[in-house]
């Protein structure tokens, strides 16, 4: 209740603030400059039951014909399934199109120089109708790489070799697999081969072939009462297998999801198709990216402002991402939440990626509200939106 509270007073603060702002101006805006990224567990719903202030949020970012007043796009850093299936999942609110939904491994359609070639991915799920649909065409699973060379997975002692040689020119980690003993094994058989597992390592062939990684999560919240490993934590594993047997370190070309900068540029230039597409003229200058984690939604939105552009994704480029943090999902509502976050945060074990460093102010929400529907209100206030 404490914590209710607490999340109320910042609210009321901020409603407070933006109202003297609102009623201040003359100009009301009638076509967004901005656009939403929505956290989807924790904000829209928790597990399978849909949270009631999705449903009046949406209300609000929908006209009377179910057209988005704003650009939308919903940023998930799940990886184990098509973008369909995760809209098809969020019917219940309102309908959404697979072009709104961005998944951990979204990005990878940008990475065509690997389209071409052959691939060994890893995780779980539909794989190749995943990486086929992000536009690999010779992608290669990890039970597939173990048919060829059953040598190489001395779990299973009863097959016999296949003289099979294919050489991988990458690797494309969507997810944490099943059995991660054979999936460690044969990674790591691959890059100490330069893409060929079964010929004898060579530990000089450094740096070693590209390795693109989707989800970064250490770990992540099921029904048991700790939360359980996440594809975060497999990687953590590969990174100090490839080290304690090279001495070197395991180099990613590419990490993706949340709070990855690669994920948000991604994500606004989705928000950018979708105002071309609906031919609203105005310029997207701000993202509002909501949610109910500070080590992926806040830290990502942050490091957005933090950061150059180095891609494609770079012209037009909005301006700023301002985080909005909900108290729907993983805070504990029984937990005191200081005034300073910064005190919680420094003194916390840092669960991010090996690659990202941790600073506090990175962690700092702009906005702390209630729920997606206080969030909704605040954005509409602050850009003095008022559609027709």
């Amino acid at each position: 209740e404490m914590f209710r509270n607490y999340c109320k007073a910042r609210w009321s603060i901020s409603k407070g603030i933006t109202n003297v702002l609102f009623n201040s101006s003359l100009q009301v805006n009638i076509l967004p400059s901005f656009g939403f990224l929505f956290d989807i567990d924790g904000v829209l719903v928790r597990g399978k039951t849909p949270i009631p202030a999705a449903k009046t949020a949406f209300q609000k970012l929908v006209n009377s014909q179910g057209q988005f007043l704003v650009p939308v796009v919903f940023v998930t850093n799940a990886g184990n399934c098509l973008r369909q299936k995760k809209a098809d999942q969020l019917s219940h609110l309102l309908g959404i199109s697979q072009d709104q939904v961005m998944m951990s491994h979204s990005p990878l359609r940008m990475f065509k120089r690997y389209h071409e070639k052959c691939v060994l991915v890893s995780g779980q799920g539909p794989l190749l109708d995943i990486a086929q649909d992000l536009g690999f065409c010779q992608p290669i699973t990890i039970e597939t790489l173990r048919e060829k060379h059953p040598l190489l997975d001395v779990v299973d002692h009863e097959r016999r070799p296949n003289v099979l040689v294919s050489i991988y020119f990458s690797v494309v980690l969507f997810g944490e697999p099943v059995r991660w003993e054979t999936n460690l094994q044969l990674i790591i058989d691959v890059l100490l081969t330069s893409g060929y597992p079964g010929n004898p390592y060579h530990h000089e062939n450094y740096p070693h072939i590209p390795v693109l990684a989707c989800n970064m999560d250490l770990m992540w919240v099921a029904e048991a009462q700790s939360p359980r490993f996440g594809h975060g934590t497999f990687m953590v594993c590969l990174e100090n297998i490839y080290k304690k047997i090279t001495g070197k370190d395991l180099k990613y070309e590419a990490l993706m999801g949340k709070p990855s900068k690669l994920t948000y540029q991604y994500a606004e230039y989705l928000i950018r198709a979708q105002a071309a597409e609906r031919r609203w003229k105005q310029p997207i200058q701000t993202l509002y990216a909501v949610g109910d984690n500070l080590m992926t939604d806040v830290y990502g939105a942050n490091l957005y402002n933090h950061n150059s552009w180095e891609n494609e994704l770079a012209s037009a480029a909005a301006a700023r991402c301002r985080s909005v943090l909900v108290c729907t999902g993983v805070y504990n509502p029984h937990t005191e939440v200081p005034l300073d976050t910064r005190e919680t945060i420094t003194e916390a074990v840092f669960h991010g990626h090996r690659d990202f460093r941790f600073d506090p102010g990175l962690v700092e929400p702009d906005h702390i509200v209630p729920d997606v529907d206080a969030a909704v209100d605040l954005v509409f206030q602050l850009e003095n939106f008022a559609p027709n």
